[in-house]
């Protein structure tokens, strides 16, 4: 999927070009508060598998939590990003700009704590230990323009950078100088 920066988000916050998913694992934002981060994470479900719809059913609350054995340490869990960008580059949105997604759990960035108040989720599929592709870079890099136009975002980062300790992604292979235009931290 080729997003060009001449696309727009609509009102609430969904953009056009992407498949739209909703999912219910989201709420409102606090009121007065602008969206100022991106996080880029990375998923695969189970771990290490890409091309299913497990991330889908995970963030649509429908996966089937007895289809593998992994799934068992996720059960319950209910979780959504407002991005989510495949191996081929497919970008599919669970959740509009609007509303506050559900990724980045105990988090805090620049000492503001719950950094799912004031930011936008962008979920890879990957894992740590493997690089990410050309078609992802390709659809995130003028996501991040996009989103940098709409929001006033200060900063892109890792999850790793909001949680550290707890969590690791997107990982070493994840390649930051791809989006040296667009990041700022």
């Amino acid at each position: 999927m080729t997003i060009s920066t001449s696309f727009t988000l609509d009102a609430l916050g969904w953009l056009p070009a992407a498949h739209q998913l909703p999912s219910p694992n989201c709420d409102a934002r606090p009121e007065n508060v602008a969206i100022e981060l991106i996080v880029i994470h990375n998923i695969s479900l189970p771990p290490g598998v890409f091309d299913g719809d497990a991330v889908i059913d995970l963030f649509t609350n429908r996966l089937d939590w007895d289809a593998h054995s992994y799934y068992q340490e996720i059960r319950g869990l209910k979780v959504s990003a407002h991005f989510f960008i495949r191996r081929d580059g497919t970008l599919i949105q669970f959740v509009p700009c609007s509303l506050r997604a559900w990724h980045a759990g105990i988090s805090s960035w620049c000492e503001r704590e719950r950094c799912n108040d004031f930011s936008i989720g962008i979920e890879l599929e990957g894992t740590d230990d493997l690089p990410f592709t050309e078609a992802q870079y390709a659809t995130l890099a003028p996501l991040v323009g996009l989103l940098k136009q709409t929001y006033p975002i200060l900063a892109v980062v890792g999850h790793s950078d909001i949680a550290p300790g707890r969590k690791t992604d997107p990982g070493p292979h994840f390649a930051w100088r791809r989006l040296d235009d667009e990041r700022m931290a």
